[in-house]
């Protein structure tokens, strides 16, 4: 028998066995993934919702910053003193005339019951200065006025003196003060002692700035003596009366006790210090350790009260009226704290 014929290899390789049933068919790729679908666009002038959360976060991040910071800055004031209209207003009260040449004013006494009566109105804001307005020739001190610019925390400004010793440019000086200090967040609160009704623009510049002003006024004898728009601008009002401006003013035609001593020769500013230091221990002695914490927070500044208080018994061991010297007072006050500060 003959062999059978056989396939060559191409037969081979081209023979399709798919349909056998010892062969099954190969399985089918997996189907490629399809790309996300893209998210809509927003229609032209539709705000980017994210971009606006992300600002208003940014915003609220900022807003928490500054209020936080405002919360621990302490408060500030200062004390604006129209001298003028104190000098009148005063004068006319405790001696009858506004007349400059009758009485003599202890102007340093003063600005310390203001300056301590600023203290009890704002109790958690500090002094940043008392400025004290007056006229002069020329503008140039007088001997009164340089021995008030000495004195600590207070600031003189000058304005002229006319022909007729009537103040000139006061008021603007106080306004650009006044405006400049509230701007630039210097002061929270103003204490504006005066009357005249050109200051109302002083008072509406500043309270733009976010400031609050305080108007002080003296009792006036009869009627008013601040005009009517001022009082309507300001924040609040105070009035000061005889009992608190009589200590501070003395009429010079009065030939009573105290202008006899005032012929005695002044004492030295050690022997002052050293009898400020004996009404230290009297005071001291009388109000206890409870009162000399309470007093002592105040330095270099005493209460109304104690002041007059030391004035008053230094005068009696002195024999002499210290109403007329600045610089004895001021001594006296030094030993004053002198002593208190050694036994606190």
């Amino acid at each position: 028998m003959g062999n059978p014929a056989m396939p060559d290899d191409e037969s081979v390789l081209m023979t399709d066995h798919s349909d056998h049933p010892d062969h099954p068919a190969a399985p089918a790729p997996p189907p490629r993934p399809m790309n996300p679908p893209a998210p809509p666009r927003p229609a032209p002038g539709t705000p980017d919702l994210a971009a606006v959360a992300a600002g208003i976060e940014r915003t609220n991040e900022l807003l928490t910053r500054v209020l936080a910071e405002v919360a621990t800055t302490p408060s500030t004031h200062a004390i604006f003193v129209d001298a003028g209209y104190v000098y009148a207003a005063a004068g006319r009260l405790v001696a009858g005339t506004e007349d400059r040449r009758a009485f003599d004013l202890d102007a340093e006494g003063l600005i310390e019951a203001f300056i301590d009566k600023a203290r009890m109105i704002f109790p958690d804001s500090r002094l940043l200065r008392v400025y004290w307005y007056d006229g002069a020739r020329r503008r140039i001190h007088t001997t009164e006025q340089q021995g008030i610019a000495e004195l600590p925390d207070v600031k003189v400004r000058l304005g002229n003196l006319n022909a007729n010793n009537q103040q000139k440019g006061v008021d603007s000086l106080i306004r650009s003060d006044l405006e400049s200090l509230a701007r630039h967040r210097a002061i929270s609160d103003a204490a504006l002692i005066g009357g005249d009704e050109d200051l109302v623009s002083a008072v509406e510049a500043a309270q733009g700035y976010g400031a609050r002003v305080h108007l002080w006024g003296i009792e006036a004898v009869g009627g008013r003596n601040q005009a009517e728009p001022l009082l309507w601008e300001v924040d609040s009002q105070r009035t000061f009366d005889l009992d608190f401006c009589k200590p501070y003013v003395t009429r010079r035609t009065e030939l009573h006790a105290e202008s006899a001593l005032q012929q005695a020769p002044a004492p030295s500013r050690e022997d002052v210090r050293f009898v400020g230091a004996q009404v230290a221990a009297q005071w001291l002695g009388s109000r206890g350790r409870e009162s000399l914490a309470e007093l002592m927070p105040g330095h270099p500044y005493l209460p109304g009260s104690v002041d007059q208080e030391l004035l008053v018994e230094a005068e009696k061991l002195l024999g002499l009226s210290l109403r007329g010297h600045a610089d004895l007072r001021r001594a006296l006050r030094d030993g004053f704290w002198d002593h208190l500060g050694a036994q606190y």
